[in-house]
Order: structure tokens, then sequence, then C-alpha cells
């Protein structure tokens, strides 16, 4: 079973931690022998490696463990919620009876429970759905998730927090270096964020994905590009505050107007359809 693994309190707000890529300078002598000149030129591009990873690093536990009040109050909001799934017995809209950490396996209904636990505490949380169709370089896909919209006030903006139940194994690779590795070992695995701070994450685990997979001469696909992973959880897409499994599932069903054709077999179903109740779904940009 995969563990939801939060950030403790006593993490938040670690300080940076500083680089020591100035602590040990090069004091190599001048020489025309070519085979120095290669030991010069190697040794420049381990410390540059050492360099781009230690500031990988720093830059991304700036991003992990600061954290606002905002932040923190629906994290612990959203840690409390998985604790009362594991605790309870639901039952999945696949139709069988799930208790305990066995309600992760189905992701929608997990998605489902936790954001109806968020509302009953007060937060206006919403399943969210992004697609996107195929350009250059960037394959078709589609990605759902969740978010709270967080109002302030009237004078300010209002935050939206985006709420990730399997963050880590987003960026998780097989053959990884252990760079890289070590990277991945500090993300949380549920992310409970602001958008900007999502929008950072991702771009330096997306800059240390493609140095890891250069330094191993491997091809990097297309769904670990930069473009793609920011489509996951950035790009336009449909909220959903809905809990109820029919209408979660028409509303993400709902395509341009169609006409219903009747046939033998759906000359019932047409009037069915025509008193269907349709949930309102928000598109955010």
């Amino acid at each position: 079973d995969v563990e939801f693994e939060f950030l403790d309190d006593s993490d938040v707000n670690l300080g940076d931690s500083s680089s020591s890529s100035d602590d040990f300078p090069l004091d190599i002598e001048d020489e025309d022998d070519e085979s120095s000149q290669k030991v010069h030129a190697g040794t420049s591009n381990i410390e540059e490696n050492r360099n781009f990873w230690d500031n990988q690093l720093q830059l991304l536990q700036t991003n992990v463990y600061k954290i606002s009040a905002v932040e923190l109050s629906i994290r612990n909001a959203t840690k409390e919620a998985i604790e009362e799934i594991d605790r309870s017995e639901i039952e999945c809209s696949c139709g069988r009876q799930i208790k305990g950490s066995s309600a992760r396996e189905c992701r929608n209904c997990f998605m489902r429970q936790v954001s109806r636990c968020l509302q009953n505490a007060g937060f206006n949380s919403a399943i969210c759905n992004t697609k996107w169709t195929s350009s250059h370089n960037l394959p078709s896909g589609e990605h759902t998730f969740l978010d709270v919209i967080h109002s302030t006030s009237k004078q300010k903006p209002d935050v939206r927090v985006i709420i990730e139940l399997n963050f880590r194994s987003q960026f998780e690779m097989g053959k990884a270096s252990e760079d890289y590795n070590n990277l991945v070992r500090k993300l949380p695995e549920v992310y409970v964020g602001k958008v900007e701070r999502l929008r950072n994450i991702i771009k330096v685990m997306c800059m240390a994905a493609k140095r890891c997979l250069k330094e191993n001469k491997m091809h990097m696909g297309p769904w670990r590009k930069h473009k793609y992973m920011q489509a996951k959880w950035l790009g336009p897409c449909k909220r959903n505050t809905s809990t109820n499994s029919l209408s979660m599932e028409y509303s993400q069903a709902v395509s341009p107007k169609q006409k219903v054709k009747a046939s033998m077999l759906t000359v019932d179903l047409s009037d069915k359809i025509s008193n269907m109740h349709c949930t309102a779904v928000e598109v955010v940009y």
C-alpha cells in the first residue's frame, strides 16, 4: 500500500541550505601537456555537475518546506480527511465495500471522498479535470486532481491551492541517478500548495530529469517534459464541486451539443436523458 506521507509541521519554514560550490576552489597549474588539460576539463565538469544538483536541491527545499498559513490549514485538513477515510468503511461507486487504506485503490472514489471531507470542513473544494490535445512535441492527455479556492477578502484575489494525492509518483523514473532520486525523496506524497509553488517545483524536477537522462544517455519521453507536466495541473480545467458519483461522471462526459439518436434500444433512455440532472461545471483558466 502506498503511504500517504505529509511533511511534519517541524519541517515548515526550513531555512535555505547553502551551496558548497565555492568551498573548494581549484588550484591547478597551467601545463601544456594534453593529458593535464583533459584532467582539468574533467574536474570542471564534475564540479559543474555537483553545483547543478546542489542548486536544484536548494530550490526544491525552498518551495517544498516554506508554506503560507492558508496552505498549512488546507494541508492539515487534507491530512485529517485521509486519516478519517482510513478509519471508516465507505462504498466505492464501483459497487464494492472498501475499508481503510484499500479505499485509495480506486483513485476517483478516493478523490471524491477527500473532496467531500474538505467541503464538510468548510473549504471550497472541487475535483478538477485538465484535458489537452496533441501538438508539436506534446502528446494529448488528461489529468484529475483536487483544488481549494480560498477567498481572503474583497480587496485581494482568491487563492487557489492544488491538492495532488499521488504527487511523488508523478516524478519517479526507472534507472534514475542517485542525485535525481534524492530530489524525488524530498517531494511529499500528497502535495498541497499554491499554483506558483507547484510551477516552481515542476520546473526544478523537469530540469533535473533532463540532466539525469542526459547523463545516462537516455531519451526523454515527451510525457516527462516541462510542457507536459505543466499541462497536468496548470492548464485550463473543469471544476466539479459535486461529490456524487453519478453527477460527476455525467458532467465529465459532457460534450458539444449532440442529438440523441433514438433506436429500439434507446427509446426509453432518451426520455430519461432529457430529465437528467446536470451539475454545473466551472472552467478555470
